[in-house]
């Protein structure tokens, strides 16, 4: 923790609060600059662009950037270099492939070859990524590409009527409130930045009731947050029929991967359907929701390539974001799992549909068999309206754990019924039991991973 956290943690509240406002301050006057405004009428101008002209503006985009990287970035001199290649090689989506996928570590390994010569010291801004494992990752960007970047989320949130300026209460891993406080307020108010900022440490039952109090007497249009912890206070209003008394607009989820038990739960507490944008710290890719509820892939931020695991698990997301010349990042692997559709959409949106976010690439368990299982935690969960948490955990080869935050109307029935679909799902080599908690443990950056597995890839050929 650094030292100007630790002195906020140590604030009485009204100087809590002070700082927060302070901050929000701060991030909204170098945020929401005159050339952010600029970036965000040019984004807009091309939400509806035909695909033929959105595919060639992307091209375009990437092709400039691959001579950037090729000229000016040493790493990827280097590479040109031993594969035999040149930016002239690449002229579209598919001619990526050339090129090795990066990964997270090949970023550690090699960051300071990955950043661009031609982007001095003094034009970089740097920040820090959070990770679902605590092991986040540095990274360098420029005022512009953040300009696109804010561009991006907010022609999302404008296209389903949310505007700047709108009061939003905030459901994510921001730390503003101390761990050991134990009465409320547990939010804190960033007035310059119009958020209600509730902290997710303090979720409890007993606690939620007051959660509810606030939102009642700041009445925000829109809610933001992790599915997770929207989820929790979605299932604490239909337990116990303490609704909000106001309409809330929008139910906007990010970060987590949306579940289809938990978008039920939260348009029967809010009356609201929840909209998700899919993105990342690093901005390597992302796809926002549209009107008719599709996830389109945004084509003029980045190349996006959904391809076939290597393992043949899934698909995986790999993203070559042509904003950042700071750190250029050629076919980024994310860590996340993707199915691309082939369909169209009515809302006249040009960019590639994502049938579905499949979770993170380790979210799975092994089999006996050395079999993979993975995105089915849904599969278990979705018609389960008296859970208000799950996640599996694996820490034996023939036996998962399903971790479950019961709602106060769960019965043995839903037990019956949990085992039942989770043994169909693993077969009979693997043993199924339930371990119920009041609340389930979440990571450090505050998210809630899905499937937790503590068999390895190295122990595998053991067991098998």
């Amino acid at each position: 923790m650094s030292a100007l956290k630790s002195l906020y943690l140590k604030l009485p509240i009204p100087l809590q609060q002070a700082a927060c406002s302070m901050e929000g301050w701060r991030i909204r006057h170098n945020r929401y600059t005159r050339s952010f405004r600029a970036a965000l009428q040019k984004a807009e101008e091309r939400a509806f662009w035909s695909k033929e002209r959105i595919t060639n503006y992307r091209d375009e985009r990437m092709q400039r950037f691959v001579k950037h990287c090729a000229e000016t970035v040493p790493y990827y001199k280097r590479l040109f270099r031993e594969i035999g290649i040149t930016p002239d090689d690449i002229r579209t989506l598919e001619d990526l492939q050339v090129l090795p996928i990066l990964t997270k570590q090949d970023v550690k390994d090699n960051y300071a070859e990955l950043l661009s010569e031609a982007v001095p010291k003094s034009q970089r801004v740097s920040f820090h990524t959070s990770g679902t494992t605590g092991s986040g990752l540095h990274f360098a960007t420029t005022r512009a590409s953040l300009d696109e970047q804010w561009a991006s989320v907010w022609r999302f949130r404008r296209s389903h009527g949310i505007q700047l300026g709108m009061w939003c209460g905030y459901f994510a891993g921001r730390f503003v409130v101390p761990l050991e406080q134990n009465k409320p307020p547990f939010w804190r108010i960033n007035y310059p930045g119009r958020q209600i900022i509730f902290s997710g440490a303090h979720m409890s039952e007993d606690n939620l009731g007051d959660y509810i109090a606030e939102l009642n007497k700041r009445r925000p249009p829109y809610l933001q947050g992790y599915p997770s912890m929207l989820t929790l206070l979605a299932a604490y209003m239909v337990e116990t029929g303490k609704y909000l008394d106001y309409p809330v607009k929008w139910v906007v989820t990010n970060s987590e991967n949306l579940l289809p038990y938990q978008a039920a739960l939260l348009e029967q507490a809010f009356g609201a359907r929840p909209i998700q944008r899919y993105a990342m710290s690093e901005a390597a890719a992302s796809a926002s929701e549209c009107v008719c509820g599709r996830l389109h892939i945004d084509e003029d931020m980045a190349a996006t390539e959904i391809v076939p695991a290597p393992d043949g698990f899934g698909y995986r997301v790999l993203g070559s974001a042509f904003t950042n010349l700071a750190l250029p990042l050629l076919r980024y692997d994310v860590g996340d799992l993707a199915t691309i559709s082939d369909g169209t959409c009515p809302c006249g949106r040009p960019g590639r549909i994502l049938a579905s976010i499949d979770g993170r690439k380790d979210d799975y368990i092994i089999l006996p068999n050395g079999a993979r299982l993975g995105g089915w935690v849904d599969l278990i969960f979705q018609d389960m309206a008296h859970v208000r948490e799950a996640q599996v955990y694996q820490q034996k080869i023939d036996e998962i754990i399903l971790r479950v935050a019961p709602a106060a109307t769960y019965t043995q029935q839903d037990e019956m019924t949990l085992l039942r679909l989770a043994q169909k799902r693993v077969g009979d080599d693997v043993d199924v039991r339930i371990e119920y908690l009041d609340r389930l443990e979440r990571a450090p950056n505050g998210k809630l991973r899905c499937v937790v597995s503590e068999i390895k890839e190295g122990q595998l050929e053991s067991v098998v």
